[in-house]
């Protein structure tokens, strides 16, 4: 009687292969809850094996599974700063991301510079910001539910737009309004869409040149603290460079381990405060970003951040163009609300915002290591 035939070598490693996938965990899927911490409402993303499913709201649409149960932790975090004016569900496309690579992804609304309420838009918000997020880290530790499924020692910050300014504080640069005041000065008819922000007629910006030509040729020591006081990071103590072993750190808090930017203000920050950055922090720019012109944002941090790398310079995009969802209704509305520039760029290939996100999670997966 002969033997039953030997199973080849590629039979085997199809049987192995078939075996290693059924055991393998699905991909995760994205929950979205939405909690009020830290006084404020902040939108959870997180891995989930629950079905994700299209939700309209409204004027986005999402791929999400409301309030669904999370996957077992403990999980690393990152958290998203907006832009001006801004809002969660205009990034959710990050968010869902991130949360597909094992984070749990929190969206804080900054008080005073939201969709909803911006009066406080500009430096006020700059400096209350990166504190909203600490006391949502803070909140989210001591949170019954939240706190035994995260790892907070280490935390990824991402910021867009004015979110930069959020994740260079809490990565140890320093800015002062005096700095904004000195670039409007010099660059203001370049960087109109900065310099002006939030002033439309030519009554406003009149007002506001007026206001930046006040401070020109003024001795520092005449001007009021607001414009003059160091924001941000720590400010280093006299003797830092005579101390080798223990290097002096500029984060305000030590969790904050890893920093990605998207189209940043940054030409607030002084250049030595750069400098001092430790953290790994990556940035991501627009080569056609008409508000925040990269050669006085994006590219100043990488000129001056040994520790900066370039997640590049999207091209042909605007400087929403890096947002997703972004709906053409509300692309105008906020377009409408710009000194100039605004509107997604004709041409803009969408793929190259995948790419752009990908290397975002990448960035932070490499030095946090969430779990799957």
């Amino acid at each position: 009687m002969p033997l039953p035939p030997r199973p080849t070598l590629l039979a085997g490693l199809l049987l192995a292969l078939a075996s290693s996938l059924s055991t393998a965990p699905a991909q995760a899927q994205v929950g979205r809850s939405v909690l009020t911490l830290a006084g404020g409402p902040v939108a959870l993303s997180y891995p989930t094996d629950a079905v994700a499913t299209p939700q309209r709201m409204v004027p986005f649409e999402v791929e999400i599974a409301p309030d669904a149960a999370p996957r077992p932790g403990p999980r690393r975090l990152v958290v998203m700063s907006h832009g001006t004016a801004g809002s969660a569900l205009a990034d959710q496309a990050l968010a869902s991301a991130l949360a597909k690579a094992g984070f749990v992804v929190a969206q804080p609304l900054h008080a005073g510079d939201n969709h909803l309420d911006s009066h406080q838009a500009g430096p006020a918000a700059f400096r209350t910001r990166p504190k909203e997020v600490l006391r949502l880290i803070d909140a989210l530790a001591g949170d019954p539910a939240w706190g035994p499924r995260l790892a907070l020692d280490q935390v990824g910050v991402h910021g867009m737009s004015a979110g930069g300014v959020t994740g260079l504080a809490l990565a140890g640069a320093q800015w002062r309004t005096l700095g904004l005041v000195q670039h409007c000065q010099q660059h203001l008819e370049e960087d109109i869409g900065f310099c002006f922000n939030g002033a439309l007629t030519a009554g406003q910006q009149a007002a506001r040149r007026a206001s930046y030509e006040r401070a020109r040729g003024v001795p520092e020591a005449f001007l009021p603290a607001e414009l003059t006081r160091w924001e941000g990071g720590r400010t280093p103590p006299a003797d830092a460079a005579a101390q080798p072993v223990a290097p002096f750190d500029p984060r305000p808090d030590p969790r904050i381990a890893v920093v990605t930017l998207a189209v940043p203000v940054a030409a607030l920050f002084s250049p030595d405060s750069l400098a001092r950055i430790r953290i790994p922090v990556g940035v991501l720019g627009a080569e056609r970003d008409e508000l925040l012109l990269p050669a006085f944002h994006s590219r100043h941090v990488l000129r001056h951040c040994g520790a900066c790398t370039s997640l590049g310079e999207l091209p042909g995009a605007g400087h929403f163009d890096v947002l997703s969802p972004w709906p053409a209704e509300l692309a105008a509305q906020v377009a409408a609300q710009q000194a100039r520039g605004g509107l997604p760029v004709p041409g803009f290939d969408p793929a190259e915002r995948r790419a752009a996100v990908a290397r975002i999670v990448d960035f932070h997966r490499r030095v946090l290591q969430p779990q799957p």
